[in-house]
């Protein structure tokens, strides 16, 4: 379930649905005779429409696992109904980090990325070469809300200062009053919490307005490759972002991203689609485990017990918080000249062990960490 018409669906959409048939196949759960069936739907965006097909995918479908869904408001309400339900929510497209913190669940695992890893990545980044002021353009949503706030933190742990904040509608389309206002601040740097085709057309207008040219630097606290590929290294050279996956990685990622491209109209496959096919993979291999897919939160258990392995994350583990841990990566945007061509678009700038990536678990309130169930 995701986005598949609006300002995600790049990033999500019907390339989550190809990436999660890549995983049964490579899983190769026919020849083992599993019997999977894979339903796609669109939740718009919409907290009520997400809600609502949970509970007939559940109720009436019989639906055992629910895939992806970003927007994070939708995210913690689907969450709520699986484990009502006692089935298993692989979360991908969200980015709320509360979803391993106080909305924790037994029947859910945080896949990809999430708001503290990314603000951990590239905050920390900014501020250590001198970005120690910041104004915070942001997303009026829950993913935005917790974004700004997991940033803020980082920002001021590592001596920085936040001099003001601006809230946009979600999804918006002008951001030149907020622009402005982020102008006006002075701040060195202006952090843009939000994603997909906000942080594109921030960007845009920011480039627009001459921002970056004026000693302001632009922080996309997400940033996914499709973004990058939206606005093109013109505008978007020189951008840090932090992510858990690129197609041009290593052997496993490129491997993946030549059968992926044919199947999603040429696009390679963001962090997020990596994460689907990922995440389906090791629930299909808990589930041959078990020899069993009818109770969700035994299902999750046995995730969590087994170490994760693939070729595009490689080895890994899930926590007691339901948070997948493995590396992530600081990469640089390169300029046109330094690209080779289509979909060469980043420079590594720093690994972030596994170890360091993701917030302690003894920091996130969840209750599965502290033995309340």
């Amino acid at each position: 379930m995701n986005d598949m018409s609006g300002l995600y669906s790049d990033i999500t959409g019907q390339g989550s649905v190809v990436a999660a048939r890549m995983a049964v196949e490579d899983f190769g759960a026919a020849a083992k005779g599993m019997k999977v069936e894979i339903l796609a739907a669109d939740h718009q965006n919409k907290p009520d429409v997400g809600s609502g097909i949970a509970r007939r995918w559940i109720d009436i479908d019989k639906v055992d696992v629910i895939v992806d869904v970003p927007t994070s408001s939708i995210a913690l309400a689907v969450n709520e109904i699986v484990r009502e339900k006692n089935k298993v929510f692989l979360i991908s497209g969200a980015g709320a980090s509360d979803l391993t913190g106080a909305k924790c669940s037994p029947n859910s695992v945080h896949w990809t990325y999430d708001t503290w890893s990314t603000a951990n990545g590239t905050a920390k980044a900014m501020v250590r070469t001198g970005g120690d002021t910041w104004f915070f353009i942001t997303a009026d949503y829950a993913f935005g809300h917790a974004i700004e706030r997991d940033t803020s933190a980082v920002v001021e742990a590592n001596g920085g200062k936040v001099v003001g904040r601006v809230r946009h509608p979600f999804p918006g389309t002008d951001f030149s009053s907020f622009l402005l206002q982020a102008q006006a601040s002075k701040a060195k740097v202006i952090g843009l919490a939000n994603a997909g085709g906000d942080t594109v057309n921030s960007i845009k207008q920011a480039a627009e307005f001459g921002l970056t040219q004026r000693g302001q630097n632009l922080a996309g606290l997400l940033i996914f490759i499709n973004d990058i590929h939206a606005l093109g290294l013109k505008v978007a050279q020189g951008l840090v972002l932090t992510e858990a996956f690129y197609w041009d990685r290593n052997d496993g990622s490129r491997d993946f991203a030549r059968r992926f491209a044919p199947q999603a109209k040429g696009n390679m496959p963001s962090m997020i689609q990596a994460g689907v096919y990922a995440a389906v993979l090791h629930y299909l291999k808990a589930v041959e485990a078990l020899n069993s897919d009818a109770d969700g939160k035994a299902v999750v258990a046995k995730m969590k017990e087994m170490e994760t392995d693939d070729p595009l994350f490689g080895k890994g583990k899930i926590r007691i918080d339901g948070r997948k841990i493995h590396d992530m990566f600081l990469y640089e945007v390169k300029r046109p000249e330094e690209s080779s061509g289509g979909w060469d678009y980043y420079k590594l700038r720093a690994t972030i062990p596994a170890a360091e990536a993701f917030r302690p678990l003894n920091e996130g309130g969840c209750p599965l960490a502290s033995g309340q169930h």
